[in-house]
């Protein structure tokens, strides 16, 4: 498998504190990997990093074996931020155009990806309500579904399921694992240690350093622990 995301020595620094320490890690092709950590471990500016958002202030970050950031890149990323980039003036199928066109799909497609996109997200009656009207919910789900239009190579995902039910997050989850297997990446973080069980590798962060990172399997049986829950207490208790 390729390496579609190469991250190597990153530092970062926002004014005297560290930020990010030395990190290196790599997404290859075909595989979910789950970036935990508590709030303010770095897990969001690592991503902004990879993503060419922000700039480490040493190290180097490459994605498609191409330095970042790069502009051309962008149609071939699903990005789900924490915030929610939605306009509240629009309907939902509103933003979905708008999101659908800048990410450049055939104005023929369109319809039918927003209807495929919103099925997973379970938001197929909700298209012509505003979004202003749209619960902290729904918006997650609306911004999931914008970060899955037109099926991109690559997909980084800040929190995704924050404020989703159990039963629609296993759906998500179940759509994210055939993405997989159809060979698209993914990078994901997430607090819901439940779902750092269904990723291939975890990557765990803390105190800007990568402490960790395996299979959900492998890093159980090096802590000696039977969920990656008590993996994370773990190595939180030991720094």
């Amino acid at each position: 498998m390729s390496d579609v995301i190469t991250l190597q020595n990153v530092n970062k620094f926002y004014d005297k504190q560290t930020v990010l320490d030395q990190v290196s890690l790599t997404v290859k092709q075909g595989e979910i990997v789950g970036l935990i950590g508590p709030s303010g471990s770095g897990k969001t500016t690592l991503i902004k990093i990879a993503l060419g958002m922000e700039i480490s202030d040493s190290g180097t970050a490459e994605v498609f074996e191409t330095k970042m950031p790069n502009r051309e890149l962008l149609g071939q990323l699903g990005y789900m931020a924490q915030s929610d980039a939605l306009y509240e003036q629009l309907t939902a199928k509103e933003n979905l155009r708008f999101y659908a066109v800048m990410k450049g799909i055939n104005k023929k497609e369109i319809p039918a990806e927003i209807e495929r996109v919103t099925k997973v997200v379970d938001l197929s009656d909700d298209l012509s309500k505003f979004v202003a009207g749209y619960s902290g919910g729904m918006k997650r789900r609306l911004s999931l579904a914008i970060s899955f239009l037109g099926n991109p190579p690559l997909m980084i995902l800040d929190e995704p399921t924050v404020g989703i039910d159990p039963a629609l997050r296993r759906q998500i989850w179940a759509e994210l694992k055939a993405r997989r297997d159809a060979g698209q990446t993914i990078l994901i973080t997430t607090h819901v240690m439940d779902e750092a069980e269904l990723v291939d590798r975890v990557a765990l962060l803390l105190g800007g350093k990568l402490i960790a990172n395996d299979s959900p399997k492998a890093l159980e049986e090096q802590y000696g622990v039977p969920t990656i829950e008590e993996v994370f207490l773990t190595a939180e208790g030991a720094i």
